[in-house]
């Protein structure tokens, strides 16, 4: 195998350069795991560790090592998180990332970080969770993915089938495009800043479920709110609420962002199933909205 001269004199350098040139991709593999972008840039930093002392000579396929260092950090990490979870008070919500519009227009990456989506990863299986995301939204091939896992090219095709079929299972019926996912958010605006309750109950599914997540450090549903009349009523109380509500992507996806005093108070994702909606997120834990002050680049 040819030997890149610069590399061999600048072993770090050259390290850096592959590492930067992946880094989006590897952040977005490390978030789709996680749900959360302060652990994700901690898997990023592991996964630099461990880059930076591996000889780039004798690796034939850069962008597929760094994926396979990445998603074992994760899923140490990813272990770790479930106990950390248990613990945690209220409904736990991922963490929201303000995206560029360039997400939007990647309409599988946009579903793949979609709060609803991270919300259905997370009923898998860490190994599951990690073989599906690798393949359906990175589209790495079956042995790559077992070298990630550790696990038999063979088991990795079973793991994947499962996966699938839980995931389609669960996930959002029928695709939504950018412009009707735009139209039922701002409609969906305009009925909560008016108070609006006849507006609120022709946009919520019957059985729309309302998720909010505080954390345990700021006031939040404790339980799930479940049914369009009483996701409505709660809804139309910020109306009468001191903030104001702009529209702007969150995940990938338009969604509701409310301020106080100019500060981010409640990031609100929305689900949609065949032109209702039929989840609402509501993240207020100030320790998961760091990231709402600054786009997040993600790639695939």
């Amino acid at each position: 195998m040819n030997q890149d001269p610069t590399a061999a004199e600048h072993p770090v350098e050259a390290a850096t350069d592959v590492f930067l040139a992946h880094r989006n991709l590897l952040f977005t593999v490390a978030y789709e795991l996680l749900g959360s972008a302060a652990d994700a840039e901690d898997v990023l930093q592991e996964t630099w560790l461990r880059w930076v002392g591996v000889d780039l000579s004798t690796v034939r396929e850069h962008r597929a090592y760094l994926v396979r260092i990445c998603t074992r950090q994760a899923l140490n990490r990813l272990r770790t998180l479930a106990r950390r979870r248990e613990s945690y008070v209220g409904p736990w919500l991922p963490e929201p990332l303000l995206t560029a519009p360039d997400v939007a227009e990647d309409v599988e990456l946009a579903e793949s970080v979609s709060l609803a989506m991270l919300l259905v990863l997370e009923t898998l299986t860490p190994t599951e969770r990690a073989v599906f995301v690798l393949r359906e939204v990175f589209g790495l091939e079956y042995g790559e993915i077992a070298e990630a896992v550790d696990k038999s090219p063979a088991a990795v095709r079973q793991i994947a089938h499962r996966a699938r079929a839980h995931v389609a299972a669960r996930r959002p019926r029928g695709a939504v495009s950018p412009a009707e996912a735009r139209q039922a958010v701002t409609a969906f605006r305009r009925a909560v800043e008016t108070g609006d309750l006849r507006a609120l109950l022709g946009l919520l599914a019957p059985d729309a479920v309302l998720l909010g997540d505080g954390g345990g450090v700021v006031q939040a549903a404790p339980a799930p709110v479940v049914g369009a009349e009483s996701v409505a009523a709660l809804l139309c109380r910020i109306s009468r609420l001191p903030v104001s509500l702009t529209i702007e992507q969150v995940n990938g996806r338009p969604a509701l962002v409310s301020r106080v005093d100019g500060e981010v108070d409640t990031v609100l994702a929305l689900r949609l199933d065949e032109g209702l909606i039929t989840g609402l997120y509501a993240v207020r834990n100030p320790e998961k909205l760091s990231r709402m002050t600054r786009e997040t680049a993600l790639g695939r």
